[in-house]
C-alpha cells in the first residue's frame, strides 16, 4: 500500500486533535502518533507577529517531497505537514507536523526529519512585526537549521 502525505499550506489555523484523529483513526497498525507543532514565539519580548510567505506550488511541491521520503525511509504509515502563511501572532500556530508508525522511533525520526528538511528546504520566509508597530527584518537562516538537515546524510 503507497502512502500519500498530506500536505496543506493555508492562511487559516489548524485543529492539532482533529489532524490526528483524521491521520490515525481506523488504522489499527499504526503503534505510535507523534506531533510537532511550531507556535510564533517571542524571545526578547519585542515581537507582536511573523509575516510568513511561500512560493505558491513550489512550496507544496516541496513539501509533498520531503513528506514522501520520510514516508518511505521511516516506514511511516501516515503523515500531515501543515504549514501556515500570513500574518502570524505570537503564540499562535505556524506548522504542524503529525508522523505515524507501527512503532514511535520511526514516527518520531519521521517527524524530526521533516521539520529538519521544511526548516531549509522549503520556500517559506519569515519578517518581524514589533509590539511597537514596525516592521523588522526577514529572519536569515540559521547554520543550526543547516546542521540538523545534514544529520540524515
Amino acid at each position: 500500500m503507497t502512502i500519500t502525505p498530506t500536505i496543506r499550506v493555508q492562511r487559516d489555523d489548524f485543529d492539532l486533535q482533529a489532524e490526528v484523529d483524521l491521520l490515525s483513526k481506523g488504522k489499527p497498525g499504526i503503534g505510535a502518533v507523534v506531533t510537532f507543532s511550531g507556535l510564533c514565539r517571542d524571545d526578547g519580548g519585542v515581537l507582536a507577529a511573523l509575516e510568513l510567505e511561500h512560493y505558491p506550488g513550489m512550496a507544496e511541491a516541496e513539501m509533498a517531497r520531503i513528506g514522501k521520503l520520510a514516508v518511505e525511509r521511516f516506514g511511516l504509515l501516515g503523515l500531515t505537514a501543515i504549514h501556515r502563511y500570513g500574518k502570524i501572532a505570537v503564540g499562535e500556530n505556524i506548522v504542524l507536523v503529525v508522523a505515524a508508525a507501527p512503532h514511535r522511533q520511526a514516527a518520531f525520526d519521521g517527524a524530526n526529519f521533516v521539520m529538519d528538511f521544511l526548516k531549509t528546504a522549503a520556500p517559506f520566509w519569515k519578517k518581524e512585526h514589533g509590539k511597537d508597530g514596525a516592521a523588522g527584518d526577514w529572519v536569515a537562516a540559521k547554520d543550526a537549521d543547516d546542521a540538523a538537515r545534514d544529520k540524515w546524510k
